[in-house]
């Protein structure tokens, strides 16, 4: 059972098995501070992104690095925009994503399909099937990861989705740790959705009885 999940792993360097752990475990951490509404999604977000965009380069998985390098430029302004105020409170606290955004984000999926398309053909990269399911996926978690940083709570559904198809598409590829870290991804989004819900709707009982 061992050889059939690691086996890979043999022809790796023990430093970018490391590196890989470690992303895996800063980035379970981000996903669960996601779920708390924990500022601190973003720093230990950011580590992991990092690790990933350089491993994925490495790896010559051009549309996940790509994805890596817009997390953390999205992580940066997430943190930002989550930390601003507005007479003493949150100015900008959980909430529900509007018309406008829901444009934005379907501007945000195309342009990133089309993007990647071109930054495959470029790159010669379209010579196996998942390289196909990279242009979808890419667009999915920059949709989600554009959500989270505005703190809307459909950013869940989008990962949701994201980390579904990840789980076989990433074991194929060969890469064990990241498949079932978002195995576990699946798992955290799920119980995040339902406690933002939770908390939105606290919100808007509070905003009722006033």
């Amino acid at each position: 059972m061992i050889e059939y999940f690691f086996s890979q792993y043999e022809t790796y360097t023990t430093l970018n098995i490391v590196l890989e752990i470690t992303a895996v475990i800063f980035g379970l951490l981000s996903v669960w501070f996601a779920k708390k509404d924990n500022i601190l999604v973003f720093p230990t977000g950011l580590v992991s992104t990092f690790i990933y965009a350089y491993l994925l380069w490495q790896w010559e998985l051009l549309g996940d690095s790509m994805i890596n390098v817009y997390y953390f430029v999205m992580s940066i302004y997430g943190w930002y925009h989550w930390t601003r105020k507005k007479s003493g409170a949150i100015e900008f606290p959980i909430a529900t994503i509007t018309h406008k955004e829901k444009t934005t984000a379907l501007i945000i999926f195309v342009s990133t399909i089309i993007f990647v398309i071109i930054v495959y053909l470029y790159f010669n990269k379209f010579t196996n099937w998942y390289s196909y399911v990279d242009t979808f996926l890419t667009a999915i978690f920059f949709v989600g990861m554009w959500l989270m940083a505005k703190r809307k709570i459909e950013n869940w559904i989008f990962w949701i989705i994201g980390d579904i198809v990840s789980i076989p598409l990433y074991f194929l590829k060969g890469y064990t740790f990241t498949s079932f870290q978002f195995l576990i991804f699946t798992i955290i989004a799920g119980y995040g959705y339902l406690e933002w819900k939770e908390i939105l709707n606290k919100a808007k009982i509070l905003e009722v009885q006033k």
